[in-house]
């Protein structure tokens, strides 16, 4: 069955930096266009970052244009979200989505 495994959230100071990787079994990854979203505290789940199937094409929340960078290692079931510059803002769970299904999440919290 679709698993999409989320990792390397925690806390960080603003301005400060974090990767997250979401591992995927259960379908074939290199078919799927990859998401993430995020959702904070009393808010909408909104999507923050996405890519095709083959890493050609990315697009961005406008929040987050210039700061996250998304990116796939098809060799590796992986795909990545690096996140620079972070910011109160920021703060929410991350959930990585693919193939009708969603990852457990991630805490990502900035705060100094």
């Amino acid at each position: 069955q679709v698993q999409l495994v989320e990792s390397g959230g925690g806390l960080v100071q603003p301005g400060g930096s974090l990767r997250l990787s979401c591992a995927a079994s259960g379908f074939t990854f290199s078919s799927y266009a990859m998401s993430w979203y995020r959702q904070a505290p009393g808010k909408e789940r909104e999507l923050v970052a996405a890519i095709t199937s083959a890493g050609g094409s990315t697009r961005y929340a406008d929040s987050v244009k210039g700061r996250f960078t998304i990116s796939r290692d098809n060799a590796k079931n992986t795909v990545y979200l690096q996140m620079n510059s972070l910011k109160a803002e920021d703060t929410a769970v991350y959930y990585c989505y693919a193939a009708f299904r969603w990852g457990q999440g991630t805490q990502v919290t900035v705060s100094s």
